[in-house]
């Protein structure tokens, strides 16, 4: 679950800083299950940072992502980041980096990402769904490139107050990506790698708040996002004996991007009640 709450740093809101190789995380890392862990989404963002920088060692700028995966081997604590990237095969047309994520000298997650080279599209007909996910209208959600809360729609229609959406509602979330890092520009493979952590909010959040923490990432991308602009739709899920597997569907004002699966554990004992705060413009975080 990812915290709002916006933390000015060095002039610009960022998820981490630089202190020699390490990152360090900022208050806007900081997750809504406990004050010293980090959420997904800056987990995820970080480990896709890495990969970014294990691809461009390798001197491979023809390729772009297709593939995201993330395991979180056990909760991130608010202090230093240590990221160490390698490349487990490249070829022609593809390249694997793996990224592990380390603090204390403990491994905490790891992040693989697939690159491929792009071509041309086949002259083949193949099946497509009719129906895709839509961006919210533009009167109703400005664009925009500076970070804010997200939207979310349910039965409720597109607004920032999350009590109007703790429901059983199918939900769509719509966010503006953080920068991973404080006075770098994130780039289109961060903002998705990032945003996809949302997908556990967007299929695990019901009546009583999300009630389940998720354990892993797969993110599937045809193309990068346009911008920093990022839709999620849920579009599947299933729970047995309190481990759920839920599908969403990625897209950016464009068009559809791919997908995102999360699998997660229950944790009613640690729900994170979204009705019970709302979010000012400058991002700070109230209880109602």
């Amino acid at each position: 679950m990812t915290n709002p709450v916006t933390d000015a740093v060095a002039g610009q809101l960022s998820f981490f800083t630089r202190r020699g190789d390490d990152l360090v995380p900022t208050p806007l890392a900081c997750s809504m299950w406990s004050e010293d862990q980090l959420h997904g989404v800056a987990l995820s963002g970080a480990l896709a940072w890495a990969a970014e920088r294990g691809l461009a060692a390798a001197g491979r700028t023809d390729l772009r992502p297709a593939r995201w995966a993330v395991d979180l081997f056990r909760p991130a604590r608010m202090v230093p980041c240590t990221l160490t990237a390698e490349v487990e095969r490249e070829g022609r047309r593809i390249c694997l980096v793996d990224v592990i994520l380390s603090q204390d000298g403990e491994r905490v997650a790891r992040g693989t990402a697939t690159f491929l080279k792009p071509s041309a599209n086949t002259e083949g007909e193949v099946w497509a769904p009719s129906e895709r996910p839509v961006p919210p209208p533009a009167d109703v959600v400005p664009p925009a490139t500076e970070p804010r809360p997200p939207y979310v729609r349910s039965s409720a229609g597109w607004s920032q107050d999350f009590l109007e959406h703790q429901n059983a509602d199918r939900k769509t979330s719509w966010s503006t990506a953080v920068p991973v890092v404080a006075g770098e520009p994130v780039t289109g493979f961060q903002a998705a790698a990032a945003t996809a952590d949302g997908a556990s909010m967007v299929v695990n959040w019901g009546s009583r708040g999300v009630e389940h923490i998720n354990t892993d990432i797969t993110m599937t991308l045809a193309r990068e996002p346009e911008g920093v602009e990022i839709g999620l739709l849920a579009t599947d899920r299933v729970e047995h004996d309190g481990i759920a597997v839920g599908t969403a569907a990625m897209f950016d004002r464009r068009g559809p991007l791919g997908t995102v699966i999360v699998a997660a554990l229950a944790n009613a004992r640690r729900t994170v009640d979204l009705g019970s705060v709302t979010y000012t413009d400058d991002g700070r975080r109230e209880t109602r």
